[in-house]
């Protein structure tokens, strides 16, 4: 059994999550489990291992996402025909001296590259877990809640949750807000966040969280014509998901509306649409009202990932606790340049940064 070869280390910075999913990785690219041979079961794995089957299928997800494995209904889950093609050990290698030599000629240090490699790699270093505080507004508290998973999932950041229409009491009331070495928002509330963070010294940086490619694929399997509409808690994240949807330009499916999964607005949805997409915590209501008649496809949405490439890039050039690493950044030429406001990847990422 495959597990043999498994080990999880309960006390490594390194998330469980990530452990278990390269050393899979290695498992299946060095011939460990053949092409076309089942992967053993998420809850053989799971007890093996001595770690929660939640987590276990998630890395079977994330297998699934990167081509690793593939699920075949009834049967279990198959290391894929063609597995991706990672670069060679002497690759790697050369990469990695050539990326110490440049931060050497840029003044890092091995701690500096360090932090910089585990941020942008979604790893939470146990030194700098929670030392970074950034500051997330949104209009509502699901969508603040969402944000803050994935930001605090991926980065090692500590995040201050506050409502878009609170914002500008809280920032009268703050008088250190100098401690948020960042703001993050939804691309729509970017000019409001911008204006009322005004002269405060704070980057702003819009996040677009988008739908699942999962579930791209999936409609994508629909037949032509098929009306497709979108449902959430509230109106601000259901719009939100139906651009991400649109922005993919699938020619197959008609996009019929979106409305917030509640009142009369979602059974006049239901009534006009083949499939509806819904975030879970809409899912009961929805399935309640659309009958037999309609899918119902779940999406929670993903962040969006050069966003979050671009916030930890902000963060790591801040390098370290204020004042000090600011300090040490500055004198290095890091500090961060002003935005010029163009909009990034199809206007979904725009970051901007307020100097005083």
């Amino acid at each position: 059994m495959i597990a043999m070869n498994l080990k999880i280390d309960g006390h490594s910075p390194i998330p469980i999550r990530r452990q278990l999913t390269e050393q899979l990785k290695h498992v299946i690219e060095s011939g460990g489990v053949p092409a076309d041979q089942t992967l053993p079961s998420i809850r053989e794995l799971a007890g093996f291992l001595g770690i929660n089957p939640n987590t276990v299928a998630r890395v079977i997800e994330d297998l699934k996402q990167s081509g690793y494995v593939e699920a075949r209904r009834g049967r279990g889950v198959f290391v894929a025909p063609a597995v991706p093609a990672r670069p060679s050990p002497h690759l790697r290698e050369a990469f990695l001296q050539d990326t110490v030599i440049r931060a050497a000629a840029l003044g890092m240090t091995a701690d500096d590259l360090s932090v910089g490699v585990l941020s942008l790699a979604g790893i939470r270093p146990a030194a700098i877990r929670g030392a970074v505080e950034v500051l997330l507004v949104e209009c509502s508290p699901p969508e603040l809640e969402f944000f803050a998973r994935q930001l605090e999932a991926y980065l090692p950041v500590r995040v201050d949750k506050v409502l878009l229409g609170e914002l500008a009491a809280v920032t009268r009331r703050q008088k250190h807000a100098g401690r948020w070495r960042a703001a993050v928002t939804s691309f729509c509330h970017l000019p409001q966040v911008e204006q009322l963070l005004k002269g405060k010294g704070v980057p702003v940086i819009a996040l677009l969280a988008e739908a699942h490619l999962e579930t791209l694929h999936r409609l994508a399997q629909f037949p032509s014509g098929t009306r497709v509409g979108v449902a959430s808690t509230t109106v601000e994240t259901a719009h939100n998901l139906e651009h991400s949807i649109a922005n993919a330009g699938l020619p197959n499916i008609a996009l019929v509306g979106a409305c917030p999964a509640e009142g009369a607005a979602l059974g006049r949805l239901l009534r006009r649409v083949d499939v509806v997409v819904c975030s879970s915590a809409a899912a009961e209501r929805v399935r309640g009202l659309a009958g037999s008649s309609v899918q119902v496809m779940i999406d929670d949405r993903a962040l969006d990932q050069r966003a979050i490439e671009m916030l930890a890039a902000l963060l790591v050039r801040e390098n370290g606790d204020r004042p000090a690493g600011a300090a040490r950044a500055a004198r290095r030429g890091l500090s961060p340049r002003p935005s010029n406001g163009r909009e990034r990847r199809r206007g979904a990422v725009r970051a901007t940064t307020q100097r005083t």
